[in-house]
């Protein structure tokens, strides 16, 4: 009988001394363990300077695999749209030496799309005012967040001193309004390959 209650001392003794060895070595890897991984840090090259007018134009920025150069010119709208925390924006994007795209961010979320290209993407119908001209569009409708301009509305806007653009939002109708006159044209040629075009359609 005091054998059998040695040998069992002896185990529990055992148990106990394995798990406080256990938890200690994983008290310690946890200490030393890594940091998680911030997120990446905005691209140091993308400061803006003035593009002319209410522009700005990102400095150039390479892109790591295809040595090719980033740019991007932008315009702040002069008026918020209601529910909205910034401003309208009108993004151009300028990869190599192209137009990648026109982009026209809202800022607030987009009513869903109403229409379909002909490769099946959505869009959303947009009317488009450049100074005294007006007409209708339907432009690629992405995540409910952003429109993708038609290059030929870009090539229009780039000369305007007026646009604006009237979209449905999940609130309703709203027009953003935009004083696009001043852009450094000869910039954005350069830049994007981007020539104006006259205002009427």
């Amino acid at each position: 009988m005091r054998i059998y209650r040695l040998a069992s001392n002896l185990f529990f003794a055992t148990f106990i001394l394995s798990f406080a060895i256990s938890s200690l070595t994983q008290a310690s890897f946890s200490q030393n363990a890594p940091p998680p991984v911030a997120p990446p840090q905005s691209a140091p090259g993308d400061t803006t300077k003035s593009a002319g007018g209410k522009w700005v134009e990102t400095t150039p920025v390479e892109e790591k695999m295809t040595g090719k150069q980033r740019i991007r010119f932008e315009l702040e709208a002069d008026n918020f749209l209601p529910g909205a925390e910034a401003r309208p924006k009108i993004i151009l994007f300028c990869v190599g030496g192209k137009l990648k795209l026109g982009d026209f961010r809202p800022n607030v979320r987009l009513a869903p799309p109403n229409r379909e290209s002909f490769g099946g993407r959505p869009r959303l119908k947009v009317m488009v005012r450049v100074d005294n001209t007006h007409y209708n569009k339907n432009w690629d409708w992405v995540n409910g967040d952003f429109l993708a301009m038609d290059e030929d509305t870009v090539r229009k806007l780039i000369k305007s001193s007026i646009f604006k653009i009237q979209i449905d939002t999940r609130q309703g109708v709203q027009i953003a309004e935009f004083s696009t006159g001043g852009l450094n044209l000869a910039q954005v040629k350069q830049d994007c390959s981007l020539k104006p075009l006259s205002h009427a359609y």
